[in-house]
């Protein structure tokens, strides 16, 4: 049997009850077949980036799972969660109930029309980069590690909620 992947899962939400979404987004991504939530990094309270209209603060944290699911069978069952807590895209940056990124799986690189690994912009993400120092300072293919990549994003207002 093959050993399971380290994949990093990152969380948000600044719609409705963002703690309660994320908690439950959490739990159901621990109930997943084959899973196992090995670790999960405090939240964090964030200002929305490049966004043009007002909105409230983001509510961030990211998870590490331990997973014998393929990336397409996990990036499906992240859709679907967000399904579940109605996230809606009306247009690009709208305030969410919950955003779930996959931000690592493993050390893979990958790039399909549904996903690209590592996240594209986790390297530029204080708000993601932040709790994932929380839980490791993962190597991001290609960019170096996770502190190394957090020295040369831009500033943004990330506190401890």
């Amino acid at each position: 049997m093959k050993p399971p992947v380290r994949a990093y899962i990152g969380l948000g939400s600044n719609y409705g009850d963002s703690r309660r979404h994320l908690e439950r987004a959490i739990a159901q991504l621990a109930a997943l077949p084959q899973t196992q939530l090995t670790s999960q990094a405090r939240f964090y309270r964030t200002k929305p980036q490049g966004v043009f209209r007002r909105q409230p603060p983001y509510l961030n944290t990211v998870i590490a799972l331990d997973t014998l699911l393929s990336t397409d069978v996990l990036f499906a069952a992240l859709r679907r969660i967000e399904r579940e807590h109605r996230r809606a895209r009306p247009y690009p940056k709208a305030p969410r109930t919950l955003d779930l990124d996959l931000l690592l799986y493993g050390n893979k690189i990958s790039h399909s029309r549904r996903i690209t690994l590592p996240h594209p912009r986790l390297h530029l993400r204080p708000f993601a980069l932040i709790p994932l120092l929380g839980l490791a300072d993962a190597a991001i293919p290609g960019k170096g590690r996770a502190s190394q990549a957090l020295c040369r994003c831009a500033s943004t207002t990330v506190a401890p909620a």
